[in-house]
């Protein structure tokens, strides 16, 4: 049984989707998930689009423009704007075929999400990556960056840190193509670059339900873009990307803001209260904005925390990738979850 969860403990590092064993309670703080349920009124809108069952034999709206027009009406866009999407995966492959041809080139940061290496070479694009400095600003980066897509994660995936509209704004002007401003966490931030697409033609803002919606089982993103891109990506999606009661799902989750700021409000207080109880034990952790903390021990082994946070049934994430090795990704849970989880870290030493 040791050998086997230690067997487990290594898949479950490099593996976001793996799940803990049947029949055992576990603290699960590695996808990002949020820890409280959605809303209450997106539960009551899919069980009256289900009624009989008698709507599921019928094809949703090609378009979802229910959904997209409540997340225009949200966030202060023309329904023009926005395209709704199977999950936010689904806009990041769509702008790669919509932009990019075979053999011309991407570019994202290094380290951010894994996802966009896999989608460039799904469409036979080559990749180009840039790291951060200190100062958290790209280094090298061109006066004039001539690839045709730049995926900027804000606030970046694993690290937490967001990054500045005058530092995204910057960017934009010195990209020749697509900006792709990847906010899957930018609801549990300080801000966001939404208005930057309005002052950029080159900037496309994605979105997703899965994390400050709490919706992750049901695959639903959206982007705000100008007109002519959202066109663009209207051509390549597929026609009935996204199922009825997701797109009612959507609607109901964009209009109850009140339920929404609520949840978002306890994730970031537990989120503070989380980091500086890490301070306390001497670990280092970046500045989040969002719904995970990236910690650093103090001797800087990062698996070896992990391993003795899983043997406590407390799972984390654990990169090898030798620039995130140091550390651990720790996604924020209940109140009760992270306080658990500081025990145990008190234990370990």
């Amino acid at each position: 049984m040791q050998s086997m969860r230690k067997n487990i403990a290594t898949m479950a590092g490099y593996v976001p989707g793996f799940q803990p064993p049947d029949g055992e309670q576990w603290v699960k703080l590695n996808t990002n998930e949020n820890p409280y349920p959605p809303s209450p009124k997106v539960v009551a809108a899919i069980r009256q689009e289900l009624g009989e069952g008698d709507s599921l034999r019928r094809y949703p709206d090609p378009p979802s423009q229910a959904a997209r027009n409540a997340a225009a009406k949200l966030y202060g866009f023309d329904s023009e704007w926005v395209i709704m999407a199977n999950g936010s995966d689904e806009l990041l492959n769509n702008l790669i075929r919509a932009f990019v041809n075979e053999g011309e080139e991407i570019a994202f940061v290094q380290p951010s999400y894994s996802y966009y290496a896999t989608l460039a070479a799904v469409q036979g694009a080559t990749i180009r990556t840039f790291c951060l400095d200190e100062a958290w600003l790209l280094e090298d980066f061109p006066d004039r960056y001539q690839g045709k897509l730049f995926f900027l994660t804000s606030p970046n995936a694993p690290l937490g840190i967001a990054f500045s509209n005058e530092m995204i704004a910057d960017l934009a002007r010195r990209c020749d193509g697509v900006l792709v401003v990847d906010e899957a966490y930018a609801d549990f931030a300080d801000g966001n670059a939404l208005e930057l697409v309005r002052q950029h033609e080159n900037v496309v803002v994605t979105r997703t339900f899965s994390k400050s919606y709490a919706l992750a089982g049901m695959r639903l993103g959206f982007a705000i873009a100008r007109p002519e891109v959202v066109a663009a990506l209207d051509k390549i999606r597929d026609h009935y990307n996204i199922d009825r009661l997701a797109q009612c799902a959507a609607v109901a989750a964009l209009q109850d803001q009140a339920y929404f700021k609520e949840a978002i409000g306890k994730i970031r207080q537990t989120r503070d209260w989380f980091i500086g109880e890490l301070e306390k034990l001497q670990y280092t952790v970046l500045p989040s904005q969002a719904n995970y903390v990236f910690a650093i021990p103090t001797d800087r082994d990062g698996k070896k925390i992990y391993d003795a946070l899983f043997e406590r049934k407390i799972l984390v994430r654990f990169f090898s990738d030798s620039l995130l090795a140091h550390g651990l990704r720790i996604s924020i849970g209940t109140q009760q979850e992270m306080e658990a989880t500081i025990t145990a870290l008190k234990e370990i030493g």
